[in-house]
């Protein structure tokens, strides 16, 4: 069981001075417009921050719901000005009045629940292909003033609190969607997503307006290729303007930017190359986590704007949280993911590059095709000079500002072997490096080190697994690829067997025990879990019922 932070429970007049101070902030800051890169027509929704400022706050703060989530989510029964100015004449003076007074004008969002089946009864694979169903949102349009995004088509949502559709954890769930049969699940969440970079420019972390800031690893190319798997790039070029705008979305400003120096996504190495980071257009409080992050900013030494980026851009990467974004490899108040050049994120753009390039040339725009020849060739030669550590086999990432390589290895270094950026010695390297130092009894651990944050050891998530299981495959390596697969079934047989559930992430290290860590309970579901679980039984038929790895091929 996760165990919340204990943070110290401010009085409610504590509560609505910091409320007052908030909302002036709030006040200052610019109307919601969207950033650059975005389509002219695009309108950014303000997020519930914005819209019920020392309302939003003082809810916040006081932690009035146990989850922070709860009321960014939570449906108003009226405008927000209207709502505000009954706040205020109300005057709620205890956190029970508070309470009282969201209750009364909010409808409080329900959990995205998945029950539990009998294991003796229901295989695991057919417990998987009915929860598709039960994971199924349709939200052609939302209610006035609520912070959830409309989608033309029907999407599947990860589970728990997770009750809206979110980036990359999809790419995963399609997996599995495709394997069950569902090719018109797959189908509709590709066409939601090309609308969401239509209407936004790019895809938001989730489809919430407090998630418009941020994108997350770009895995909408792997996405559209799903869609013709014997020929991707008929695929590609079908959705090729959708490709092409997020791709200028993760570009904007590598135009400009000064060598030593970065803007927005973009960092300008000292020898001119471009590579990317993690970024968050705003620098408050997460709407999600607002008194956590308004917390870490009283205990760190640094400004606070800064931390809530970097908080915001660890978001993007969908690690959130992990040691890969902490000076000091261990303390969240230490994060500083805007100044890492991380080897996932290079390596899907890599990748989007590629695709770009295979689009264009099957719409025979043969200018354009040599341009991402180019810029593909660039980045990988970039990756080999930056991130690639001859030393230790492996890829690392790279603190631009300190001109260094980060010497902690983690799942990410599998990534390039995933979009065959890799050379066969590299990939020999890695595949040598992740068997000694990331195979666990339980499948490929998040890091090395452990830290209580969930994307850190013991930690196992089911994408990481898949990265390096395909990315293995692809340089035919292929015992290590059968054991990792082998080895992670095993356990999500394993608690599936003991409570009838697949879950959000494991512990392969101790493989007793559920993975634990981070800002919120275990959630159960779970989208990528269930993807990734039926797609590997299909590739790995012998090993699929094993509950002990203990019997799994050794790699």
């Amino acid at each position: 069981m996760t165990v919340r932070p204990n943070y110290p429970r401010p009085s409610i007049h504590a509560v609505l001075g910091r409320a007052v101070l908030a909302a002036l902030v709030i006040a200052w800051l610019p109307a919601a417009a969207a950033p650059p890169g975005a389509p002219r027509d695009s309108a950014y929704p303000p997020p519930p921050q914005r819209l019920f400022s020392d309302l939003f706050v003082a809810v916040q703060s006081a932690a009035i719901y146990p989850d922070g989530k709860t009321f960014p989510d939570a449906v108003p029964d009226a405008p927000p000005d209207e709502i505000l100015a009954q706040y205020r004449a109300a005057r709620p003076a205890s956190p029970q009045a508070l309470k009282r007074f969201t209750d009364a004008h909010f409808a409080l969002p329900l959990q995205a629940d998945t029950p539990p089946s009998p294991p003796g009864q229901v295989p695991i694979a057919d417990h998987i292909d009915g929860l598709w169903n039960t994971l199924t949102r349709s939200t052609s349009s939302a209610p006035a003033f609520a912070s959830l995004l409309p989608l033309p088509a029907p999407y599947v949502v990860p589970g728990g609190r997770f009750r809206e559709i979110y980036y990359w954890d999809s790419y995963f769930t399609m997996l599995g969607l495709d394997q069950s049969g569902r090719r018109d699940l797959v189908q509709d969440m590709v066409r939601d997503f090309a609308y969401l970079v239509d209407h936004y420019g790019h895809v938001p972390n989730g489809t919430r307006s407090y998630y418009l800031s941020r994108s997350q690893p770009p895995f909408f190319y792997t996405m559209v290729g799903l869609l013709s798997a014997d020929d991707p790039a008929a695929a590609y070029a079908r959705y090729l303007p959708q490709l092409r705008r997020e791709y200028a979305f993760w570009m904007e400003g590598s135009d400009a930017v000064r060598r030593g120096r970065a803007q927005r996504r973009v960092v300008a190495l000292a020898d001119g190359s471009i590579l990317n980071r993690y970024w968050d257009d705003c620098d408050t409080p997460r709407d999600e986590s607002y008194r956590e992050d308004s917390e870490l900013s009283l205990r760190a030494a640094r400004p606070a704007r800064q931390l809530y980026r970097d908080i915001r851009a660890a978001a993007e990467s969908g690690w959130d949280f992990s040691s890969r974004w902490f000076a000091d490899a261990s303390t969240r108040a230490t994060i500083d993911t805007t100044d890492i050049v991380p080897v996932d994120l290079n390596s899907l753009l890599y990748g989007l590059e590629n695709a770009i390039h295979d689009g264009c040339q099957r719409q025979a725009d043969e200018a354009c095709a040599r341009l991402f020849e180019r810029r593909a060739a660039a980045r990988r030669a970039a990756i080999d000079r930056y991130l690639w550590d001859a030393s230790s086999g492996a890829y690392l990432d790279y603190h631009w500002p300190q001109h260094r390589r980060l010497p902690h290895i983690s799942a990410a270094t599998l990534y390039p072997l995933f979009v065959a950026l890799a050379s066969q010695a590299q990939a020999v390297a890695v595949a040598a490096s992740a068997g000694t130092q990331l195979l666990k009894p339980g499948g490929i651990v998040t890091t090395t080190l452990t830290t209580g944050q969930q994307w850190d050891a013991p930690n196992g998530w089911a994408p990481l697994q898949w990265i390096a299981i395909a990315g293995l495959r692809r340089y035919r390596q292929d015992a290590l690829a059968e054991t990792i697969a082998c080895r992670w079934m095993s356990i999500v047989n394993a608690v599936y067997r003991d409570n009838g559930k697949l879950v959000e992430k494991y512990n392969v290290i101790d493989i007793g025990r559920r993975g634990g860590g981070g800002e919120y309970p275990l959630q159960d579901g779970f989208g990528w879990t269930n993807g990734v679980m039926r797609k590997l039984m299909a590739l790995y038929p012998a090993d699929a019922d094993y509950t002990d790895a203990g019997a799994c091929p050794a790699g």
